[in-house]
């Protein structure tokens, strides 16, 4: 999941970096080709050469502009602590409201419930745009069960064992293997090996597949497929208890019977009643429309040409939460299925913080740390660098495309043929 950008133009390096590097300089305006940078390169993708607190605040407002954000925050410093930017922020941000926490779990069946009566209803043709819809309001049962597992839902913790149980079941999410690992990604966000979520592949890794393997990870997470990979790190991390600790296995034994036992009633009770195509047409598609939010949401967030991915001695928890997490701005009916997931800086900086104290946590990180952060409106130019170019690590320009050595047909053509718009 790696970056090295295509474009005709970009923020020059700073002339002291360059001289720094040895790097010849590029053109004035633009960023240096990565061809200049690793001479076996031979496409024209372009990659950011220096670190973003080497740039002006001219030389970053280009660089936004260039990559589709909004804008682009300066490296934090390395004494602020997670711990300052979380007392920065009002105490009320972190208090529970019951009475908004369960009218968001009637919103999101509500909502299924009208969704699920559309697909009813639709002819044919419209069946993808209500499959659409449903798996955006699908995706609201995630939330209520992601603040479940990061307590954030209720008082009493059993309470949000059974709610996360019964909202993730639908999904066919074990809640238990999911919190475990989805804790995991929150102490290790952007940092190369541990984060469980989303992770750059490495030359190491290339290096040991066959042609199949090979293929397969280039369509998959070198392709708009990438934004459905969530359904093969469902299934890698969230079934196996080889990955739990016996201390763990109990509770994990406990989610999968759940999801289990959701699957062996409600599926053939589908197919039973209205056949197979009921199945697919009432869970299957909706299902994968779910997963499409999934992987949207977080690659989105935790993806992006300047912000790299860190060796356990140089990561810092601060940077990576607060700088490392990208806010972007989703068309308005998503965020209100979605419970406003993707205002996802503050959940990174403090994970207790309930979904509806997001958009507050976020006004007063913007008033307070707004400079060190990024963000943009949802738009094709962030899709498609992420999709084309965004794979694999590299240490000194962060991330580079599969085909860093070669341009391969695969991404050549999407480069001339997917969107390059960015609304901001």
């Amino acid at each position: 999941m790696a970056f090295a950008l295509r474009s005709p133009g970009a923020v020059r390096a700073p002339a002291s970096a360059q001289r720094a590097s040895g790097v010849r300089a590029a053109k004035p305006g633009l960023l240096r080709s990565a061809a200049v940078a690793r001479p076996r390169v031979a496409t024209n993708a372009a990659a950011i050469s220096v670190p973003v607190n080497q740039l002006t605040d001219e030389e970053r407002a280009n660089l936004a502009r260039e990559l589709g954000y909004k804008s682009i925050g300066k490296e934090l410093p390395d004494g602020v602590t997670l711990t300052d930017i979380i007392k920065s922020m009002p105490q009320e941000v972190f208090q529970k409201d019951h009475g908004k926490a369960w009218r968001a779990c009637l919103t999101s069946i509500a909502a299924c419930a009208a969704c699920w009566y559309l697909i009813s209803i639709s002819p044919w043709y419209l069946l993808p745009a209500a499959w659409a819809l449903a798996g955006t309001a699908f995706t609201g049962f995630f939330v209520i069960g992601h603040d479940c597992g990061h307590r954030s839902f209720h008082e009493n913790n059993l309470v949000e064992d059974i709610v996360g149980h019964l909202f993730f079941a639908p999904l066919i999410y074990p809640f238990e293997p999911w919190r475990i690992k989805h804790n995991h990604h929150h102490a290790h966000t952007n940092k190369l090996v541990e984060d469980t979520a989303w992770h750059p592949v490495t030359e190491e890794d290339m290096k040991k597949w066959d042609p199949t393997s090979a293929m397969l990870y280039k369509i998959f997470l070198g392709t708009p497929l990438k934004l459905w990979a969530s359904v093969g790190h469902w299934l890698v991390w969230h079934f196996d208890l080889k990955k739990y600790t016996p201390k763990q296995q109990t509770r994990v034994i406990i989610s999968l019977a759940v999801v289990y036992g959701f699957m062996m009633t409600v599926f053939p009770a589908l197919i039973y009643f209205g056949g197979p195509w009921a199945f697919v047409k009432y869970w299957l598609m909706p299902w994968l429309g779910y997963h499409f939010w999934m992987s949207t949401f977080t690659v989105v967030h935790h993806t992006a040409p300047h912000i790299p991915f860190k060796k356990a001695e140089e990561w810092n928890a601060a940077k990576a939460q607060l700088s490392g997490t990208v806010h972007c701005d989703f068309p308005g009916w998503v965020e209100f299925l979605t419970h406003d997931i993707s205002w996802h800086v503050p959940h990174h900086v403090a994970p207790k913080i309930p979904w509806y104290n997001l958009r507050k946590a976020t006004e007063s990180l913007r008033q307070n740390w707004g400079e060190y952060m990024t963000e943009c409106t949802f738009n094709w130019r962030v899709v498609k660098n992420i999709c084309t170019e965004c794979h694999v690590y590299d240490e000194k320009v962060n991330y580079k495309p599969f085909d860093y050595q070669k341009e391969e047909t695969l991404f050549a053509v999407q480069r001339r043929v997917l969107p390059d718009t960015a609304a901001y």
